[in-house]
Parts: structure tokens; C-alpha cells; sequence
């Protein structure tokens, strides 16, 4: 799935990263928890988190992931974008709770795992 189709799935804002919307995903996770993806997440292409912290982008980064959404109307501070432009990581935020955001993007074929048809 493109950025792009995400954005346009969760009707999201897109922040920082316009130049990387035709790049693919392939997996994704959702999670508050920074220790949780560091721990548990592999392989994964976007990060959907309501925490709003320059250590969201460090970790998303660390696992080479290439998308962060925001969601609960959360606004990443200057700092944050910054930090998400440096790394190459598009970023957007969207009105959805992190259920439904999850939910759509389930449903229109992202799933958690890279390339896993049957979850």
C-alpha cells in the first residue's frame, strides 16, 4: 500500500515527507508504548501512536520504519517534524482514535505482519 492510499484511508494531514507518499508499506503497528515496538515489532513499515514525542521518530527510525501517524487529533511539535525530515520519515496526524485508524487500514489490506496473507 502507498503512503499515499493511507493518507487518503485515514484522512489524515500530511506534515512532513510529500516526496515519499508513492513509497510502499507493507505491515504496520500500533502502539503508545516506544519500549513495546523496540521489543516486540519487526519488519514494519508504518507506526500509528497517539504519543507525541521526539523519541516516537527515534524509535520509528531505529526500525527502519517509514511512516508515523498521529492520531487523536494529536500535533507534533517543530521539534518533532525536524527530527522525522532528517530521518526521512513521512509524517501525518488524523482525527481517528488509534482503533479505528488500525481497523480501516486492516481492513483495506495492511496488515502487521510483511507479506502475511493470513492474519
Amino acid at each position: 500500500m502507498k503512503i499515499r492510499e493511507i493518507q487518503d484511508i485515514l484522512g489524515a494531514e500530511l506534515l512532513c515527507g510529500e516526496e515519499y507518499l508513492d513509497n510502499d508499506v507493507f505491515s504496520a503497528c500500533c502502539s503508545d508504548m516506544m519500549s513495546d515496538v523496540l521489543a516486540y515489532v519487526k519488519d514494519q513499515g508504518l507506526l500509528i501512536t497517539g504519543l507525541v514525542n521526539p523519541q516516537v521518530i527515534r524509535t520509528a527510525n531505529m526500525m527502519d520504519m517509514v511512516c508515523v501517524v498521529f492520531v487523536r487529533s494529536k500535533v507534533p511539535s517543530d521539534e518533532i517534524i525536524e527530527l522525522a525530515k532528517e530521518s526521512g520519515i513521512t509524517v501525518m496526524r488524523s482525527n481517528l482514535r488509534a482503533f479505528e485508524a488500525s481497523g480501516l487500514l486492516y481492513c483495506a489490506g495492511l496488515s502487521k505482519d510483511h507479506g502475511d496473507k493470513n492474519v
